[in-house]
């Protein structure tokens, strides 16, 4: 097994950026999900109800970001003390807030008020204690640090989908930052913690699939196959403490380092059993 992809999302809900290599914190790769949009209450958006994001390209740049739309671009302001309380589920952040002009050309780029916001040092949010055993500090990322996904499990799926009349898709779908080549679907069910780059990741927690992955990650469209219809055929989990289709896993590092494209994978620890899946009639 290898590594055979590497994803950030510099804003949350916003487009991946491939890389060939990758440095790896306790929080999470380096640039991933550090930037996003709330609305003027400091309350995060995302896909889920705002598909338009998926529009918008963000480039890291120097403790800011350059965000392109369309072919316009804008390189917001963040200063320490300008700051703006947010919320994340269930969790508050301290973030630091894009200067006013930069919130309006994003407000006028998205059609609504909103604010962007960056986890910059100051910030902080801790995390998935139930399941890592640990308060686990992360960024703007729904619950944990890295998610993991391997080639076998998209295959599997796609077969449903094409059995099923739709269209296969992609694993840009999934928002991944880890892609295993594996082609063995759903053994990941079983992996305790993988070793990559001589960085050890738990793996804590099925990842449960929302509508997002119905959704083109350049236009934001619902079009093509739909995962969630495929993922319900096998994947849609008995376990009460996480509910819906399941695919992929959070994933938390017990170390820093870095991580490149064609790094060995090593399973070093392995479940005795599988997460129960409902089964249909």
């Amino acid at each position: 097994m290898i590594v055979t992809g590497l994803n950030i999302h510099p804003l949350k809900s916003g487009r991946a950026i491939q890389r060939s290599a990758v440095s790896v914190r306790l929080d999470g790769f380096v640039d991933d999900r550090r930037f996003m949009v709330t609305d003027p209450d400091g309350r995060f958006i995302t896909q889920r109800e705002f598909p338009l994001l998926a529009q918008v390209e963000a480039y890291p740049r120097d403790g800011t970001v350059r965000l392109v739309m369309h072919g316009r671009e804008i390189v917001p302001a963040f200063a320490p003390d300008r700051r703006l309380q947010v919320t994340v589920w269930d969790s508050s952040v301290d973030a630091a807030l894009a200067d006013e002009a930069a919130n309006k050309v994003l407000s006028d780029w998205l059609g609504r008020d909103v604010r962007l916001v960056h986890m910059d040092e100051r910030a902080s949010r801790n995390e998935g204690e139930t399941w890592a055993g640990r308060p686990v500090p992360v960024g703007f990322a729904d619950g944990f640090p890295v998610l993991i996904t391997t080639t076998g499990s998209l295959a599997d799926l796609n077969r449903t989908l094409v059995e099923k009349g739709q269209e296969p898709v992609g694993m840009e779908r999934f928002r991944t930052n880890i892609l295993i080549a594996h082609d063995e679907p759903w053994d990941e069910d079983l992996w305790e913690a993988v070793e990559i780059g001589g960085v050890v990741f738990d793996l804590v927690k099925p990842c449960s699939r929302c509508i997002m992955t119905t959704q083109d990650q350049t236009t934001g469209e619902r079009i093509g196959g739909n995962p969630i219809q495929g993922l319900a055929e096998k994947r849609m989990s008995a376990d009460r403490r996480v509910t819906g289709v399941l695919f992929g896993w959070n994933a938390v590092p017990r170390g820093e380092g870095e991580l490149r494209l064609g790094d060995p994978v090593r399973v070093i620890g392995r479940r005795g059993e599988r997460w129960p899946m409902k089964t249909r009639a």
